[in-house]
């Protein structure tokens, strides 16, 4: 699936919509599926009540993927950015993050900043091929199985 996801409902193609609660019974078991340590109920109420950008993106019905994306001082910052593991490595999430790059200069952001585990070697090549740049590292930052992973700060300067 490589096509750019379209906001407006059309039969057959990909939809993005803002999350809503009623969402969340879905979005936290893909949460739990794909991560060893997810984001919890709580946490997406937390976005959503802050009104994050928070959007879900479905096909036929089924929850392929969702982002969290807070804007803000210019600055867009990636929370949480999600496919399902049966829709992963099929053009998915380079579909979905168009959208995320697209939403965060719709609200006038220059920049894009998100974390993602040196063990995510996927993602960090799907964020490179977007133009994403490796700034900073934290250490320490993520829990993992073993303590702790640390976090490569990556951002995305938009023109």
């Amino acid at each position: 699936m490589s096509a750019v996801l379209d906001r407006a409902a059309a039969p057959g193609r990909p939809q993005l919509a803002r999350m809503q609660p009623e969402d969340l019974d879905t979005v936290v078991a893909v949460e739990a599926a794909i991560y060893t340590h997810p984001w919890t109920r709580g946490n997406f109420v937390d976005a959503l009540r802050a009104e994050y950008e928070c959007w879900v993106w479905r096909e036929a019905g089924e929850l392929i993927g969702y982002f969290v994306l807070l804007v803000a001082a210019g600055e867009a910052h990636l929370l949480n950015f999600s496919v399902a593991a049966q829709h992963q490595r099929r053009g998915c999430g380079s579909a979905l993050l168009e959208q995320v790059i697209g939403q965060a200069r719709q609200m006038q952001a220059r920049s894009v900043f998100l974390e993602v585990r040196p063990s995510n070697l996927g993602a960090q090549r799907l964020y490179q091929r977007f133009g994403f740049r490796r700034v900073a590292v934290r250490r320490g930052y993520y829990p993992a199985p073993a303590g702790r992973e640390d976090a490569l700060v990556y951002v995305l300067r938009l023109p």
